[in-house]
């Protein structure tokens, strides 16, 4: 904890001392200007900065370079390569002369979760990956197998035998992250392995769309945006704090030149905590499911519903049929409205609360579900009908892979 202070302290400082050079820069540039003249006297001048004396600028730098070392020396024995053969029958590319099938070659990161030899990494890392190898940041190499994986939240756990020695396993964060918090990614971006690069927490609390089924498309909660920059390659790999305490994966960003342009974006700890195990004893991971499209309900949509304009909520939009939400008596919206010129679906349910946990947008309603619930669970959701409240009872079932 103190570690951490200290780091912090020596962050707001060098942030400071950048602020102040700027304007002690500015005012000199200011007072060599021949039109202006110095707003205070030579002898002023002098006697405010010995009153305020800037911090001592080398030190304070050097401790921001020595923390960020110790993070690095730390945390990079754990973060490895993750290389991989795919099959793509699909795709014009050169045969092997040993081979009737053409493969693509793919690369991007992992980490050490335990010394059973588990290696965690991003499920779209090794899709459809027909040899997978590791490698470790003194360049030991080993072959890899899939040992579970779960493509709904992204995440997969390889296992590697005969590497012992090379096992040093990371160390999960245990409190949220913050937004301002410093943010380390240590990866192998475009392939360059054993890269650090440093930001800060941008935002917290995004969700990050992962595919589509039944006509409902699913999200991670809970996701952390990072300025941190994050390249192709990168995937898998850790976002850490200050501590070198793992706070995130790795896992996408938002670009329009398929590089980083500061959004990037990872897998909370906690998400990780809790598939990572279920991982490596069954192999998958089932996610609780009720059976509805939604959106959040926004001003506008409250007033068309006749709600008022600072009601906020889960709105239903369609109930699946034959799923839980149905079971429960869920109901979707039955009209339409025209807002801001596009048609938009109204009237349906409006989740509040799941259980004791209070529902201000589809994306809480999301996090409570992944959080607090597991399939075949009875919950209980507090909604909205034709502005009256009331409770359903519904039992939640399996989120269907196909």
């Amino acid at each position: 904890m103190m570690h951490s202070k200290r780091l912090s302290m020596v962050i707001l400082s060098v942030i400071a001392i950048l602020v102040l050079t700027g304007c002690n820069l500015l005012s000199l540039m200011t007072a060599q200007t021949p039109e202006n003249t110095p707003l205070l006297a030579p002898d002023q001048t002098n006697a405010e900065n010995q009153t305020n004396p800037l911090p001592d600028q080398a030190g304070i730098l050097s401790a921001l370079q020595t923390a960020l070392e110790t993070i690095y020396t730390n945390v990079n024995p754990s973060v490895v390569s993750v290389q991989v053969i795919q099959q793509s029958g699909e795709m014009m590319l050169p045969f092997s002369e040993d081979s009737a099938l053409p493969y693509e070659q793919g690369a991007g990161s992992g980490f050490v979760w335990d010394y059973q030899g588990h290696i965690v990494t991003n499920y779209h890392v090794i899709e459809n990956a027909t040899r997978i190898v590791v490698r470790f940041a003194n360049d030991t190499t080993a072959e890899a197998t899939v040992v579970g994986s779960d493509p709904d939240s992204d995440l997969a756990v390889l296992k590697v035998d005969g590497v012992d020695s090379q096992l040093q396993p990371v160390r999960m964060a245990q409190t949220e992250p913050a937004v301002g918090q410093l943010s380390v990614a240590i990866g192998n971006p475009f392939g360059l392995e054993n890269t650090m690069t440093v930001g800060f927490v941008s935002a917290i609390g995004r969700s990050l769309s992962v595919g589509q089924t039944l006509g409902s498309r699913y999200s991670i909660p809970d996701i952390i945006q990072t300025d941190a920059p994050i390249n192709p390659g990168n995937s898998g790999g850790v976002l850490v704090n200050e501590q070198g305490e793992v706070i995130g994966v790795t896992t996408a960003i938002i670009s329009p030149v398929q590089a980083s342009v500061g959004i990037g974006f990872a897998i909370p700890a906690a998400i990780v905590e809790r598939v990572v195990p279920v991982l490596i004893a069954t192999g998958a991971y089932t996610h609780p499911w009720i059976g509805i499209s939604g959106t959040t309900l926004t001003a506008d949509i409250a007033i068309a519903m006749n709600l008022p304009a600072d009601q906020r909520g889960a709105l239903v939009i369609d109930v699946i049929t034959g799923s839980p939400a149905e079971q429960g008596g869920l109901r979707g919206s039955a009209r339409q409205v025209t807002l801001d010129g596009a048609q938009t679906s109204v009237g349906g349910d409006v989740i509040i609360a799941l259980d004791a946990t209070p529902v201000r947008s589809f994306e809480d309603l999301i996090s409570a579900l992944s959080a607090q619930t597991r399939p075949g669970q009875s919950v209980t959701l507090t909604v909205l009908r034709d502005g009256a409240e009331q409770e359903l009872r519904l039992t939640l079932g399996e989120r269907p892979t196909s």
